[in-house]
């Protein structure tokens, strides 16, 4: 399960969609995310679907990659749909068993929802896989700028969240390793009730919280050794441009929306 969790692991590459600003890459997630609340019918889905599916074709990022992020979210995404199933009782009953009442209606939002979780961390999986931290940070940092003038620590807000993508591939892995070293000493971690389970998870989690201080105290005295001291006054090796490819990717974003606003338009389903 934990090697299942895809979040702030970078995939490198030379595609286009590798080669954008990251300001735009941010920019774009934020819309696709607003254009997937947009859309009333299935046929809008699955058009951006298709959008993210070509996405993710032209990076070189296998599709099982980005279905394999969503095993661990698999409990709150079945969670969703047995939710709107049964408390959704409009429309004709196709089912009725007792206190359970299942409905056309019901059927149709729960599938709704659904979908739309899943499209929202599909979504969200190719900005991480496609941003490197430092880029992310930079783009981050330079949206958050004109917050400054009441303010706002950019730098340092898009350092913690940078760092905090960054470190969570690193305690999975050193979450698996302990699992691995606990099942050697006997420990169960798959079978037996609830309760039981959560109790052996204590082994787990213990040694996993004592790893991540002692990670973020020695990143803490690593940055202060080198004179780290916020940002200012700080330049980069790199500066953001935008180019023409950040305009296509804005014009591919905005002919999406169109599309998506004519579907509801006509009421397709």
């Amino acid at each position: 399960m934990l090697k299942n969790i895809t979040l702030g692991q970078y995939f490198p590459g030379e595609s286009l969609i590798h080669r954008l600003d990251p300001r735009t890459k941010l920019l774009a997630t934020i819309a696709l995310i607003a254009i997937v609340f947009v859309v009333q019918g299935f046929s809008g889905f699955l058009l951006i679907a298709a959008f993210v599916i070509a996405c993710a074709a032209s990076t070189g990022i296998h599709l099982k990659f980005l279905v394999r992020g969503l095993k661990p979210l698999f409990f709150i995404i079945i969670f969703t749909f047995v939710l709107n199933l049964f408390f959704q009782t409009e429309g004709t009953e196709l089912v009725h068993v007792g206190f359970i009442r299942i409905t056309d209606h019901g059927l149709r939002m729960a599938s709704f929802m659904a979908v739309r979780l899943i499209l929202l961390v599909v979504s969200s999986q190719l900005l991480t896989l496609t941003t490197s931290p430092i880029s992310l940070t930079d783009g981050l940092e330079t949206l958050f700028r004109p917050l400054q003038a009441i303010h706002f620590p950019a730098h340092e807000i898009a350092m913690m969240m940078s760092i905090a993508l960054r470190f969570i591939p690193t305690l999975m892995d050193e979450a698996d390793k302990i699992m691995k070293a606990q099942k050697a000493r006997g420990a169960n971690f798959e079978t037996g009730s609830i309760i039981a389970r959560a109790k052996a998870m204590v082994p787990l989690l213990v040694p996993l919280f004592v790893g991540a201080f002692r990670r973020a105290e020695e990143l803490a005295l690593a940055m202060d050794a080198r004179c780290y001291r916020g940002g200012a006054g700080r330049t980069r090796m790199k500066q953001l441009k935008f180019g023409r490819i950040d305009a296509l990717a804005a014009l591919a974003l905005a002919l999406l929306l169109v599309a998506v606003l004519a579907l509801n338009a006509i009421g397709a389903f």
